[in-house]
């Protein structure tokens, strides 16, 4: 066994931190896992953060220094780049005697004292040893509003024509104005050939939608046979070979979920000393920060506070969250989902039996609260066929696919190669997920399930699927500046997917209005006065697409449930018409905001379901009661532990 950590234990035990019992066991677990002794110990929560580096104070024979007490002078820290602490996990800390002192989480290296002799020239170094987090918070405020640029800027830096900053360009502009003064004109000059036109554009617009969707559909149908992830692929993946694994959890006003939060990501069947959780809360929001102290997290559980600045979004936090990971691989988790426990382990599997060009892998979304009304009955419909049939299908035909808002499970270095996400695109993972297509990476499916609440209430629900279809606007807007762009970065017929999905689902929802109107209007009057209008060949293109159109998107929906066993939703699935009605209602909404606020963040709310009712988050115990861990992260840390307070 390595001296150092036999000397750690040893240390831990002889100042009392430890029981001989408690290294025993993680000593155990370190042969088991090949990680790092302190990490257990933190992961079992057997030892205080400030103790763990006091020792390792000693064993490399530097001082200790809390940042929280002796805080770093911002003139002489920020002539270190932020990039440089975040990867020696080192801060300089002020001039003494002539020497710079530097505060440092890891044992000092040959390449750290290179790094500071190129900002420092010919300056001595004394080092200091402080915890990971006061390194991590200290870096958040000196750099508070370099952080904060880099994460609302660094994609419209690197590629502003992939950035949604520019909602139209003069470019789009101009067409938009020349289609709608074209328009204009021939319905003046010739009003019933050009709403002939229109409304054979229309239904064909309807046609072609349903047709790719069902196309893709039996393509999902055919993979359903082949398992992306077996579980002995699973059982064969030993403790030592797993990498560290990053979990961020963007949270905004979830005060009453977020201690079921904590318990969810508790059930991750995945080694706690290889699993780093960033719970993202912005900085107005002290609620679900206290909310989220007194569900007592484990160790690996940090707070990132998340500066405040506009725009106020999910990728925004996100985007932070990623300059702070440490993990091979990243995946991002919604307050209330409620992960497969083994999606961790089936994400490294896919990932290292699949290609280099494998950037994502996306976990299947479902509801919990399938039962509780007919909006949550359609909605697990939705999703059911979307997850199980859809992106399937989408994956055996090589075309893009728009990830979902969670579960999805990324290499980090390649997420940090594209930008992270477009914190301007309120449906930054559809967006991201076609700017991956266009730098030839893939984007996989894997067969694990993350559960979450289903919209209960229909203010709710349209908010949230005005601001999704919001974004599939601006994305189709984005990535439509250059269409050549596009075809020749991931081919025509990945160009054609993308255009009938992430285009041809707002522009659907968008006109069917159209046709029901024209449809009430012929039930209504039973007289001939539309006939001019639909001339034999348009007449019975209407007619297939009502029949035939409606009988397939309702089959696909009936399909979808049977795989996962929810017979009793069979019968909803002719409802589908009535529940488009919303899709339309939400879809008139999100063009009005992408005009007057198109970065506008609809908060979804959550926690409003009556089913599965959630857990109690477990009452305050005394000072005496809690582990040292829950002591460190809640009401009552002795002076010394600000910094895992909050980091």
């Amino acid at each position: 066994m390595n001296a150092t950590k036999a000397r750690l234990g040893e240390l831990l035990v002889a100042r009392g931190a430890l029981s001989p019992e408690a290294l025993a066991h993680a000593l155990e677990l370190h042969r088991r896992t090949g990680e790092r002794l302190g990490r257990v110990l933190l992961s079992l929560g057997y030892v205080r953060r400030k103790a763990l580096y006091e020792a390792l104070s000693e064993l490399w024979n530097l001082p200790f220094i809390l940042l929280t007490e002796t805080a770093p002078v911002p003139e002489v820290a920020t002539r270190f780049p932020p990039e440089l602490m975040l990867r020696f996990r080192a801060v300089p800390v002020d001039f003494e005697a002539g020497a710079l002192r530097v505060a440092v989480a890891d044992a000092p290296s040959a390449a750290l004292v290179a790094a500071l002799g190129e900002h420092f020239e010919g300056i001595r170094c004394r080092f200091f040893v402080t915890t990971e987090w006061d390194i991590d918070k200290a870096i958040r405020e000196l750099y508070r509003d370099e952080l904060l640029d880099a994460s609302v800027y660094t994609l419209y830096y690197r590629s502003p024509e992939e950035s949604g900053y520019t909602v139209f360009t003069r470019g789009q502009f101009l067409a938009l104005g020349a289609l709608v003064f074209l328009l204009l004109g021939c319905l003046y000059a010739a009003p019933q050939g050009t709403l002939v036109a229109i409304n054979a554009a229309v239904n064909l617009v309807f046609l072609v939608g349903i047709g790719f969707k069902f196309f893709v559909s039996l393509a999902g149908a055919r993979a359903e046979q082949f398992e992306p992830v077996t579980d002995a692929e699973v059982a064969a993946l030993h403790d030592a070979e797993l990498p560290l694994y990053t979990v961020l959890v963007p949270v905004y006003r979830e005060a009453n979920i977020v201690g079921l939060l904590m318990q969810n990501l508790s059930q991750l069947d995945y080694p706690k000393e290889k699993l780093e959780i960033l719970v993202l809360i912005e900085e107005d929001d002290p609620e679900t920060l206290e909310a989220a102290k007194a569900a007592h997290p484990p160790d690996h559980v940090q707070f990132v506070i998340i500066p405040d600045g506009q725009p106020k979004t999910k990728p925004k936090a996100c985007n932070l969250g990623l300059l702070f990971a440490r993990g091979e691989y990243l995946v991002i988790y919604d307050a209330e989902d409620r992960p497969d426990a083994d999606q961790l382990k089936k994400a490294v599997a896919a990932f290292r039996k699949g290609p280099e060009s494998l950037v994502c892998v996306q976990g299947a979304l479902n509801y919990f609260n399938w039962r509780e009304n007919f909006l949550t009955r359609m909605f697990t419909l939705e999703y059911s066929y979307w997850f199980d049939y859809m992106l399937p299908g989408l994956a055996r035909l090589g075309l893009p696919i728009p990830l979902g808002g969670t579960s999805n499970h990324f290499r980090t270095d390649r997420l940090r190669e594209l930008g992270g996400w477009d914190p301007f695109n309120v449906t930054e993972d559809a967006d991201l997920g076609i700017r991956a297509a266009m730098r030839g990476y893939t984007v996989g499916v894997i067969n694990a399930t993350t559960f979450e609440e289903a919209n209960n209430h229909v203010g709710n629900w349209i908010r949230q699927r005005s601001r999704w279809i919001k974004g599939y606007m601006q994305t189709a807007l984005v990535h439509a500046r250059n269409p050549l762009r596009l075809v020749r970065a991931v081919g025509l017929k990945q160009a054609a997917g993308f255009a009938l999905l992430i285009a041809g689902t707002p522009l659907t929802f968008l006109a069917a209005p159209l046709l029901w109107l024209l449809f009430l209007v012929w039930m209504l009057t039973g007289t001939h006065a539309l006939d001019p209008y639909f001339p034999p060949w348009l007449l019975y293109l209407s007619l297939v697409n009502l029949l035939v159109g409606n009988a397939l998107a309702v089959y696909l929906n009936m399909l979808a449930v049977f795989k996962r066993g929810l017979y009793a939703l069979v019968p909803f699935a002719l409802l589908n018409p009535v529940y488009w009605t919303l899709h339309s209602r939400a879809s008139y909404k999100a063009l009005y905001q992408l005009f007057t606020k198109p970065f506008f963040w609809e908060k979804t709310l959550h926690g409003l379901s009556t089913h599965e009712a959630q857990t109690e988050v477990q009452p305050e115990r005394t000072q005496d009661e809690k582990t040292p861990v829950e002591e460190a992260h809640g009401v009552g840390a002795r002076k010394g532990d600000a910094a895992e307070v909050q980091p």
